[in-house]
């Protein structure tokens, strides 16, 4: 897969206080059954997920434009930062490759409930992939499709980078380095983010 290694890039502190929430009422509300998608979203199931990881709003000072998606590997969080030093902070879970690149880019298109096609690399590694290549459409968009219920796709300028941001409903995977080099996201979480970042929004990683 592409990288996106670039220098200078200025790293934006986490000064959020590490408070724990409860697992309350308007926990499991957001992580709720969604049944009115295209392929209906069961709850999430919070104790697999460390408390720690849930969506909420944070302190996060910053000198970075309001509305720029931050994600932050070492901690597993991904920010979209907001107005008066705020951001909404989403936990995420990152592929183990994911480690090895960062810098700047932007959200070059999104796509609800979309295919997936693996890289060409991923089926020399994986031969029994061939039927989801792109000469064969890719494997069709379900709950169990690994791009979930959204993709936000990663370019560096007008090239795509073969990252996303997407949905998983793989809750056991949230703050651990999984799989290939994506950026993972409960489905719920994704839904929400896809609703609030535009095409073209920019991404910083670090």
């Amino acid at each position: 897969m592409s990288g996106l290694f670039l220098a200078g890039c200025a790293q934006t502190q986490n000064v959020s206080k590490p408070i724990v929430p409860s697992l309350t009422r308007s926990y499991a509300l957001m992580y709720g059954p969604m049944p009115e998608e295209r392929f209906p979203i069961p709850a999430v199931k919070l104790k697999k997920v460390p408390a720690k990881y849930y969506r909420r709003e944070v302190d996060y000072p910053t000198s970075e434009p309001v509305g720029t998606v931050v994600v932050d590997t070492k901690n597993f969080y991904l920010y979209l930062v907001q107005e008066g030093g705020k951001a909404m902070r989403y936990g995420i879970g990152i592929g183990r490759a994911g480690f090895e690149w960062s810098g700047r880019a932007r959200v070059g298109w999104k796509q609800e409930w979309p295919k997936w096609t693996p890289p060409a690399d991923m089926i020399a590694r994986l031969p029994e992939l061939e039927k989801y290549s792109a000469r064969n459409g890719g494997m069709p968009p379900a709950l169990d499709n690994p791009l979930g219920a959204r993709a936000l796709y990663i370019f560096q300028g007008n090239k795509d980078t073969l990252y996303r941001l997407h949905g998983t409903g793989e809750a056991f995977s949230i703050g651990k380095a999984v799989s290939s080099g994506c950026i993972r996201l409960l489905n719920q979480d994704v839904i929400d983010l896809y609703r609030r970042v535009p095409t073209n929004s920019p991404i910083l990683v670090i």
